[in-house]
This record gives structure tokens, sequence and C-alpha cells, in this order.
């Protein structure tokens, strides 16, 4: 049996590398913490806590965006404000802002159509 002690990493596969990172730096605020190859072919990995998300086009050819697949859940400080910031960039949502009662959440798509849910924990009764 293999022993995973954490994950490692979740990563998502982009077509356009700078169009990317204009939307996860710009818009997302992402903060790249490593970066490798070239602006128009790459590697990026941003740090959240103790966790890390990954954009890359290396492989293009073989790993490509999935609207339909798994999904990156980013905690926001304020999930009011983070909708309006991502409507207001004209960001598509694929599920519109919700409250399952223990938290906020919406699911949009990244400028490849990965999907990214954005998500706000309620406050514990």
């Amino acid at each position: 049996m293999i022993n995973i002690t954490a994950f490692a990493f979740t990563a998502y596969p982009v077509t356009d590398l700078p169009r990317a990172r204009a939307f996860y730096e710009n818009l997302l605020g992402l903060k790249p913490a490593a970066t490798w190859g070239d602006a128009t072919q790459g590697w990026i990995e941003y740090e959240l806590g103790d966790g890390c998300l990954a954009i890359s086009n290396f492989s293009a050819d073989k790993w490509k965006p999935a609207p339909g697949g798994p999904s990156l859940a980013l905690e926001v400080a304020d999930f009011d404000a983070a909708v309006s910031a991502l409507r207001a960039a004209g960001v598509a949502f694929a599920v519109e802002p919700m409250d399952s009662g223990a938290c906020r959440m919406a699911i949009v798509s990244d400028p490849d159509g990965n999907s990214l849910i954005i998500h706000r924990r309620n406050a514990k009764p």
C-alpha cells in the first residue's frame, strides 16, 4: 500500500499562460511563489496556506482544461465582494452563488473553462 502523507499541490492545465496569469494574479490576487519556463510556456505555483495551486501549459497536447473536472475551493474573506469582482470582470458562473447553511459558494470558470469554487464558511452557531 502507498502511504500518502499530504496533498502536494492542485494543478490546472491552461492554454494561454499570460491570460491565465492575468486571471489568477490580477483578478484573484494570487502571488507567484515559483515559476518555470518562460512567458508563453511554463508552470506557475501559488502557495495558499499549507497548499499550492499550480497552472501550466506544459504538455498542452496531452493535458487539457476540462470544465467538468475537479474543482479547487478557494476560501475568501468577503464572499459578496469576491462575487462582485468576478461579475465585474465578466467571469462566467457555472453555479450561481448559494448558501448551503454551512457555507456560501459559487462555481466560476477560469479563462480556459476550468472550474473554481469561491467559498466562505458560515459562522458556527
